[in-house]
């Protein structure tokens, strides 16, 4: 038997076509097994695709209105930034959704999605899942990534211990102090994908802060050990990131809440934008949001057999 998925290809956190991060999304993924979702992610290339299940068996404990599986090329990742604004502007397009809350289950936890009805346009805030910072790596580790990233002991922002943050997939982070340093980068990914293995973790975000009025900071997220060389503007990136500063008190931060912008994608000329908001208590992030704007850039049919 055949069935026809509904498949987009959305650029998240930018309004132009052919910018920000893109990802696939199939809006009735129901039927589909993990290995089919598999090599549609292999075959879009995107660094991540988003499947949306809208049949499902809930047990009495759980609450959601959708069921969402993310795979980047390689293997299944528990949730995704871009995809998860990509996923949720695709819904809310197909269904002509006014403004509502949305619950989704994913490989984080249930999390809330708001969607925000504009000028005939969406707007998307994810809540991020379970906030995690761990203390500094080990020295040699340090040593290890600033050698395979090419970067001197020198260019590191003194105020930022190199460390484990995640609100659902974690990431290295890493600050440096020059933009010309971030674009000039030029990681060996062998290591790193070896160093991925060691210390259980995928992701490295390698960051600029510019605090202005607004901080503003500049990134460039690198994940070779599942199969993305260089992430365009990652959610799952920034939005730990805005735990880790509150964490380590990095800069001075409101009591209650701190917003920044990230910039991203710049090197990759696939330049996008999001805000970042913390919630904060004690001193402490106890919630993270991501607020991300997206487009379609194609949309298509595709017909599989289940």
């Amino acid at each position: 038997m055949n069935k026809t998925f509904r498949l987009y290809q959305v650029d998240s956190f930018t309004k132009e076509k052919f910018t920000g991060n893109p990802a696939g999304v199939i809006t009735n993924a129901d039927g589909l097994s993990e290995s089919q979702m598999q090599k549609i992610a292999r075959e879009l290339n995107n660094s991540e695709t988003a499947f949306i299940f809208n049949k499902f068996i809930k047990n009495h404990q759980e609450n959601y209105d959708v069921h969402i599986r993310f795979f980047t090329p390689t293997n299944e990742v528990p949730i995704c930034g871009h995809a998860t604004i990509a996923a949720h502007y695709a819904r809310a397009v197909e269904n002509q959704l006014n403004s509502t809350t949305v619950f989704q289950k994913t490989g984080a936890g249930i999390l809330p999605v708001d969607i925000i009805k504009k000028d005939n346009d969406y707007e998307i805030i994810m809540t991020q899942g379970k906030i995690e910072v761990s203390p500094p790596l080990k020295q040699t580790y340090q040593e290890r990534l600033l050698n395979a990233f090419g970067i001197l002991k020198e260019d590191i922002h003194t105020d930022c211990p190199i460390a484990i943050a995640s609100t659902g997939h974690s990431k290295v982070m890493i600050g440096i102090k020059r933009l010309s340093t971030l674009n000039n980068l030029s990681p060996n990914l062998y290591e790193l994908s070896k160093i991925s293995q060691e210390i259980k973790c995928n992701g490295y975000y390698i960051f600029t802060l510019n605090n202005k009025e607004m901080l503003q900071v500049h990134g460039r997220m690198f994940a070779p050990a599942i199969g993305i060389s260089e992430d365009p503007v990652t959610g799952n990136a920034n939005g730990p990131l805005g735990a880790y500063i509150v964490h380590y008190k990095v800069i001075p931060i409101p009591n209650t809440q701190f917003i920044f912008e990230a910039v991203q994608g710049e090197a990759i000329k696939r330049k996008g934008k999001m805000l970042v908001k913390v919630i904060i208590s004690d001193n402490k992030p106890v919630e993270v949001k991501i607020i991300g704007k997206a487009i379609i850039a194609f949309s298509t049919n595709i017909e599989i057999e289940l």
